[in-house]
């Protein structure tokens, strides 16, 4: 590995506090799990709906006590952090119970926190007023590329930044509870890179969204592939596009799957690649008038965003936990990302730029 002085992966700095999860689908059997098992992260109990599904989970990854309902481990006195990955019309009962239990010390949820923005404004407020940390599964920004990107953009090596994109035509495995809900790629998919380019350039002031559907997708759909364009006060204007299509899937047609994104400063150039498709390695490379006398140069790592970042996910929690510090991905945080979807949906709904004054947080 050549990370060049960067940071692409997080250290784990707090992994003490005994994990309740709560779930039993592939995100939390590839994902959570073999993240936590890498780091060290104690879990020591498991529910889902049904208890044959948390029974084979829990087999495969040791862990001790299985419960018969998401709510009985979550009144688990020996689980300190309920780790959620369960669907968003379900998610926010569940937040709820264990806000009143004493003996938890913090919730990890999945995102869309909730259906509506005004949910989710509700779950901030009642987690605040409980005094427990509620913090949300952003992943994508502890994909290595991301978090290497955000050191160069913050060392001043880009200068001011002028233009970003996220370029996706890859297929998302769409979970089966999505077929309930008209919402699709700007709710479950595209959140990932509104978030993320949040987290690169600080809140947008408007955002325009189009739309159409899908033509894999055989369920009822509102949106299928969608492409956003997002201003920022800073003057950086961004794309991301969400091509959930990208073209045939069937035997001997050769796809070319792929996410590229590419940010432009006033002093520098970095591009690279999100390697979740291919079950690849992120991938990033930068030029600077100023740090790299123009010149390409390429940090690289092995890790990946699946499982790797969500060691960064939990350890931010658990390390909030011991110090008392907010939360990396807090759900305050995570309620203007929502507002940023939401504002999408609008655009898309009434045809024009929607700001983002315009949703009430």
């Amino acid at each position: 590995m050549a990370s060049k002085g960067f940071e692409p992966d997080v250290k784990v700095r707090t992994k003490e506090y005994k994990i309740g999860c709560v779930g039993a689908g592939m995100i939390m059997a590839e994902c959570h799990l073999a993240a936590y098992k890498e780091a060290g992260f104690p879990v020591v109990a498991i529910a889902s709906r049904t208890r044959a599904s948390a029974d084979k989970v829990a087999t495969r990854w040791g862990i001790p006590t299985v419960h018969d309902t998401p709510e009985k481990l979550i009144e688990d006195e020996n689980v300190e952090i309920i780790d959620l990955a369960f669907p968003p019309d379900l998610q926010p009962a569940l937040i709820r119970h264990a806000l009143r239990q004493k003996h938890i010390k913090a919730i990890l949820a999945q995102k869309p926190l909730a259906l509506s923005v005004e949910e989710a404004v509700k779950l901030r407020d009642e987690a605040a007023k409980a005094g427990k940390i509620l913090s949300i599964n952003q992943n994508m920004r502890y994909d290595q590329s991301m978090r290497v990107l955000k050191q160069i953009i913050d060392s001043g090596a880009l200068g001011d930044i002028v233009f970003a994109q996220i370029d996706m035509h890859a297929i998302p495995h769409w979970q089966s509870f999505l077929e309930d809900y008209d919402r699709l790629t700007l709710a479950n998919m595209s959140v990932h890179h509104l978030d993320v380019l949040r987290f690169l350039f600080g809140d947008p002031s408007e955002i325009t969204t189009l739309t159409r559907k899908d033509p894999r997708t055989t369920f009822d759909h509102s949106d299928g592939i969608t492409v956003s364009t997002l201003r920022f006060p800073s003057g950086v204007l961004a794309v991301s596009l969400e091509d959930v299509w990208s073209g045939p899937r069937q035997d001997g047609y050769k796809d070319d799957q792929h996410i590229n994104w590419r940010v432009d400063g006033s002093k520098g150039v970095a591009k690279g690649t999100i390697g979740w498709p291919t079950g690849a390695a992120s991938t990033l490379t930068y030029a600077s008038t100023e740090t790299t006398r123009g010149e390409w140069v390429s940090p690289s790592w092995d890790t990946m965003w699946f499982p790797h970042a969500f060691i960064g996910v939990m350890e931010q929690l658990q390390h909030a936990v011991k110090t008392g510090a907010p939360p990396a991905l807090s759900v305050a945080d995570n309620v203007k990302t929502m507002a940023l979807v939401e504002a999408g949906y609008r655009s898309i709904d009434e045809g024009r730029t929607v700001k983002l004054s315009e949703i009430a947080t």
